[in-house]
């Protein structure tokens, strides 16, 4: 492709509404353009790469034996309402009405939509195992988009549904996406992460996270250098400390007085104690599938833990959405709450949600549920009890490893796909069976496998750029070569161009020929922002049959004959543009 005939805009300046790497270059590139907040269109050079994502997803998941099929993003609202997640999926389901009032959505993932095709179609285990999979665009309505392509309304995402007789053939469907995933992100360039992770609006069993490592990612990690253990903040266990030794007593509970210390550094300043002698409390309100008020919980983990929301919601078993925190001085007249004051002895009305480590401590510092007031010596089943004791903290970067008890670090990624063992959670739901050998209905067991395409795009230029541009991977980039002519009215410099132009296209060579009638600055500036991995620059000893080569990734540029370039980037292309 000439650049002369291409269409393509690109940026000098950094687009005002654009934070970080990815979003900048992509605009900057003009790649994606904005439609508005969240939502994007792809530009040649942009759609080019979009494409070579898509089709190493395709060779990957055809190789395992996936069958591709496209389903609509408009999907009937009764669907959902079957499998329970009209509500539960939350207000990112985009909902709309069809002229006569019939509730729809536009699909943000396709678990109902793929297991009423197999419902309908799948009669007898001789059907069994299948993998069906789409390409397609999927919606959210989040309600802060940001990061341009990192968390959008409208983006394009794989996703994978495989269907077994058992947990045993589900084991090895995921165990085959899980290795197709692997595969997928390591041809596109990624440096990631395969961690365990929550289950979500999606819903499961077990799930895994693939996290491409980068401190502008939303997801936070935990994982160990000591052993193989790596989840997601919201999916990490926490290790209790050490319960207090047997021989210390319960003392007697008693009233102190703490005016002015809400929160728990002033309370444990204020009687010279650590912050792991405390109780700390948080409290909510539920809301039932009509938006109304459902009760309040009460959640209570050690003074210096933090209360970690994704477990707290799987605790009391409802959707992240249908909680939040409530305002303490309108509860108080039911649950005897105290704003700044609240503790779990005494608490009445609301479900109580106790940290698994509370039970073992003794003599702790809990609020009094009275103003200027703290309990001294709260001992867990002497003084209170919880509704649902579990793990509810958060693994705090130097916490003990559930694993091998070395300290966890931490670290950030971009969350490019997921997998999950669904098990029968939908089969069941809509009645997915199948009839076994004895002619006996079964659940049909399902999994999903989920790889957000438009977000790779972008955890690919997240790793892979520097202060001039993107520096693209063989295997992603839009075009491989770019043949930089310094002055188009030289007739010897034009007829070398061509030449190169000619025989790497000859070659299969994907190659763009800038042919504008610009300075070559502005050529060259372009080329390092554009990120095409290989520069062969026609300038003024094209006479002689001399040019030169340049890799984006490197800084060396060569000096080589016409013939000796052309070689060079077919050997390089041809031996990288795989991504293995």
């Amino acid at each position: 492709m000439k650049l002369s005939q291409m269409h393509i805009k690109t940026l000098r300046e950094v687009p005002n509404e654009a934070e970080i790497a990815s979003h900048i270059l992509l605009l900057r590139t003009g790649m994606i353009r904005k439609l508005v907040s969240g939502v994007y269109g792809f530009m040649p050079l942009g759609w080019r790469s979009v494409r070579k994502i898509e089709d190493i997803i395709r060779q990957e998941m055809d190789n395992t034996g996936a069958q591709e099929i496209h389903m609509s993003a408009v999907q009937p609202a009764e669907l959902w309402q079957e499998s329970g997640r009209w509500f539960a999926y939350g207000p990112e389901l985009w909902r709309l009405k069809d002229r006569n009032g019939r509730d729809f959505c536009l699909g943000p993932t396709h678990e109902e939509i793929f297991t009423d095709i197999v419902r309908n179609d799948v009669t007898s285990y001789r059907q069994l195992p299948m993998n069906l999979y789409q390409i397609q665009t999927k919606y959210r309505d989040e309600a802060r988009p940001r990061f341009g392509l990192m968390r959008s309304r409208e983006f394009i995402m794989k996703d994978a549904y495989s269907f077994d007789r058992d947990y045993e053939g589900l084991d090895k469907s995921y165990q085959t996406m899980y290795e197709a995933s692997e595969r997928i992100f390591t041809r596109c360039g990624l440096k990631f992460r395969p961690v365990e992770a929550d289950t979500g609006a999606i819903g499961g069993s077990n799930s895994h996270e693939f996290t491409a490592i980068s401190e502008v990612g939303e997801s936070e990690i935990a994982y160990c250098e000591s052993c193989n253990m790596a989840a997601t903040v919201e999916r990490a266990e926490c290790v209790d400390a050490p319960a207090s030794p047997e021989s210390e007593a319960l003392l007697e509970m008693e009233y102190v007085h703490t005016p002015g210390t809400k929160t728990i550094e002033e309370v444990a300043n204020y009687l010279g104690i650590s912050q792991e002698k405390t109780i700390k409390a948080l409290l909510f309100v539920k809301y039932d599938e009509q938006g109304e008020e459902d009760g309040y919980v009460a959640a209570f983990v050690r003074g210096d833990r933090e209360l970690n929301m994704i477990k707290l919601v799987n605790a009391l078993g409802i959707p992240e959405h249908a909680i939040e925190f409530a305002d303490e001085e309108k509860i108080s007249a039911v649950t005897g709450c105290v704003g700044g004051f609240t503790g779990p002895q005494g608490l009445h009305d609301c479900i109580i949600v106790a940290d698994s480590e509370l039970v073992g401590l003794k003599n702790l510092v809990a609020g009094a549920n009275k103003a200027d007031h703290h309990m001294l010596n709260v001992n867990y089943g002497r003084d209170y009890e919880a509704d649902i004791v579990k793990d509810i903290k958060t693994l705090k970067e130097g916490d003990k490893c559930p694993v091998c008890g070395a300290p966890v670090k931490h670290a950030r990624g971009i969350e490019v796909g997921q997998v999950f063992k669904l098990g029968t959670k939908y089969s069941d739901s809509m009645g997915a069976m199948y009839k076994d050998e004895n002619q006996k209905d079964q659940p049909i067991v399902m999994g999903c496998y989920g790889i957000g395409v438009t977000r790779t795009l972008a955890a690919v230029v997240e790793q892979h750029h520097d202060e001039n541009g993107i520096i693209w991977p063989v295997s992603v980039a839009p075009y491989h070569v770019i043949v930089t002519l310094v002055k188009p009215e030289d007739e010897e410099q034009a007829k070398v161009a061509e030449h190169i132009y000619a025989e790497l296209q000859k070659a299969g060579i994907e190659v763009l020929l800038d042919d504008r009638k610009e300075r070559p600055g502005v050529k060259f500036k372009d080329a390092d922002l554009l990120g095409i991995p290989v520069r062969i620059t026609v300038g003024k000893r094209a006479g002689e049959g001399i040019v030169e080569y340049k890799l984006r990734r490197d800084s060396e540029k060569e000096e080589l004959t016409v013939e000796e370039s052309v070689s060079k980037a077919i050997q390089l292309i041809n031996s990288e543009r795989t991504g293995y």
